[in-house]
Formats: structure tokens, sequence, C-alpha cells
């Protein structure tokens, strides 16, 4: 395996380089599936029934938690990373550390809030909008869900092998799953949360 010292770690390698390019294909596929389903909600927003309307369910504090934890675990990533690329291990841990908190602190937040969303009569099976919406959430937080075990392991590897090529591109390549999910939370947030509150 020959591996480049002028690049950072995480690209040094051929394979490693490729693995990114094959990730960022990955996301492609992500963006589809998640273009379809906000195509899907923009479709049934207005189907309501008898159910509550956006507008009745949507409360800025919960949002506001979602929000601040979603964003500042990317910039908390953002700091792991530049101190992977410095050799910072133990930084690299704690920054990456931080980051899974900031994202359990955002699961945690979605499930009460869909907890509130149940009492209030809002299920699944309400309405096309509620099931559209339910689903549009779901899916984003499945993602988050899965990214906190991703990190966790990732972690746990860093830990043990130290900054390797192998343990550098797979936290990088994480870190760009991690962004993604910021990004989709920007279009959540603002074509779901803020839309439905006018």
């Amino acid at each position: 395996m020959k591996i480049d010292n002028s690049l950072p770690l995480e690209y040094s390698t051929e394979e490693n380089r490729l693995k990114i390019f094959g990730f960022w294909i990955f996301l492609g596929a992500e963006i589809a599936l998640f273009a379809t389903l906000f195509a899907t909600y923009f479709v049934l927003v207005g189907g309501t029934g008898n159910g509550p309307t956006g507008e009745h369910l949507f409360k800025v504090p919960t949002l506001m938690f979602q929000t601040i934890f979603l964003l500042t675990s990317s910039f908390t990533i953002g700091l792991g990373i530049n101190a992977m690329r410095l050799g910072r291990q133990k930084a690299t841990i704690g920054f990456f550390i931080i980051t899974l908190i900031l994202g359990l602190g955002f699961l945690g937040v979605e499930i009460y809030e869909f907890v509130e969303y149940v009492h209030e009569g809002a299920t699944i099976q309400t309405s096309a909008f509620l099931s559209s919406l339910f689903t549009l959430l779901g899916t984003h937080g499945a993602h988050v869900s899965l990214g906190l075990f991703w990190g966790t392991f990732i972690v746990m590897q860093i830990k043990k092998r130290g900054m390797t090529p192998q343990t550098t591109n797979k936290a990088f390549i994480f870190s760009l799953y991690w962004h993604f999910l910021d990004v989709v939370w920007i279009f959540i947030f603002s074509f779901v949360y803020l839309k439905g509150m006018m």
C-alpha cells in the first residue's frame, strides 16, 4: 500500500481516495431519497383531513433545541476532523464524543416531539399530511440514530488503533455523512417547520 505523505492521512492511499469518491456517490443516492420524501410531503401537506396542521403542532422551543444541537454538532465534527489532520488523537476523540452527545440530544428532543404529537391525536394514520411528516422526520431521525452507532464504533477504533490511514478515512467519511444530515435538517427546518408555522 503506497502512502502519499503530501496529502492528508484520510486521502493518503488510492484505496482511501476511492472510498471517499464512492461515499460521495452514495450521498447522491441519499439526496434522491430525501428529495422524494420532500416531494411527497409537499404534495400531501394540505391533506390534513380532520387532524391538526403544522401550525397547531410545531413548537418553537423544540425546534430551536433540535436545530442548536444538530448545527453545533456539525461544528464539533469539523473541529474533530481538523484535530485529526493535526495528528491530535485525544482532541479528535473528544470532539467526536461531543458530536455524538449533541446528536443524542437532538434525537431525544425529536422523540419527545413525536410523543407530544401522539398525545395531541396526531399519529401517522391521522392524515396524509401527518403520514408524510412522520415518514420524512422519521427517516432523518433513523439516519441520525445510525450515525450515533457508526460514530461510536469509529471512536473505539481510533482509541484502539490510533490515527492510521484506515481509521482517519473512516472518520472523514463519517464526517461527510454527519454534515449531510445537518444540510437535510436545514431544509426540514426551513421548508417543513418554518413554512408550517406560517
